[in-house]
């Protein structure tokens, strides 16, 4: 299946966990990909494992959260595909803490990656999308956004924004001719957790010492195959941003192995 041959992608955190594997798929289906991420090491290793396929892909390190990386990430990247038909926004942090303990400038700095840094991306990228084939944006919310999972207030505030931003994109653009979805993974082992939900970028290690455990027990998917890989949400976003998807715009998918009912 080549749904993405000359087909010219960026995928923002594509040097780690699901992004990685994003960019992975969508070269296998035949793209031309650049893979942004704040990570050189992250970056090299997924061209590493892009084997033959490395001759299609390009790398730009690029903070979202600031403005001017954000400005040349995206510049650099619309160079090297001579153009831009899709745009994945899979970048992003995770922090776990008790709220009465999180400090405004933690809460700030989940809210400047995860919703500003998605928004600067997609700002930036807008006009290379309107010169693109089938233009398709792909944000990454989360089944936080909807659901309760405690001690992740700032990044539910977060993935909440991402999904509501998503629909007005999608409302705006659609008679230009841009797709706008998102997708809410949840119980997936990627590169922001240690493979049974807990966080590793977290303020401490993983939740919090006190942390109510019987909780996060309710995380667990109910298909009974536990956590699982980047390429389960990678599928779906390759779907999403290809021909495949030309009827979808302004909606979510979630992809939770039925954590969440």
């Amino acid at each position: 299946m080549n749904r993405y041959e000359g087909r010219r992608v960026l995928v923002t955190g594509g040097g780690s966990g699901i992004g990685q594997a994003t960019v992975l798929r969508m070269l296998a289906e035949g793209g031309r990909v650049v893979a942004a991420d704040v990570s050189e090491a992250g970056l090299a290793d997924t061209v590493a494992k892009a084997g033959d396929a490395a001759d299609r892909l390009g790398t730009v390190v690029m903070n979202i959260s600031d403005e001017q990386s954000v400005k040349d990430g995206v510049a650099a990247a619309v160079a090297q595909l001579g153009g831009l038909d899709a745009v994945v926004n899979a970048a992003g942090i995770l922090r776990s803490s008790h709220t009465h303990e999180t400090t405004l400038d933690q809460f700030e700095t989940v809210i400047r990656v995860n919703l500003v840094g998605t928004f600067l991306v997609i700002r930036e990228a807008i006009p290379a999308l309107l010169e693109g084939d089938g233009a398709a944006v792909v944000n990454f919310s989360s089944t936080s956004a909807m659901f309760a999972h405690p001690y992740m207030a700032a990044y539910a505030a977060s993935k909440g924004g991402v999904q509501s931003m998503t629909h007005a994109l999608a409302a705006e653009y659609a008679k230009q001719g841009i797709r706008f979805t998102s997708v809410q993974p949840g119980s997936i082992s990627s590169g922001m957790t240690d493979g049974s939900g807990q966080s590793k970028q977290s303020q401490g290690p993983g939740l919090p010492e006190d942390a109510d455990m019987m909780l996060f027990m309710k995380l667990q998917p109910a298909l009974g195959q536990g956590f699982a890989g980047p390429e389960t949400v990678a599928s779906v976003v390759a779907m999403l941003a290809s021909d495949d998807g030309k009827f979808i715009t302004g909606t979510e998918v979630r992809i939770d192995g039925g954590t969440h009912f």
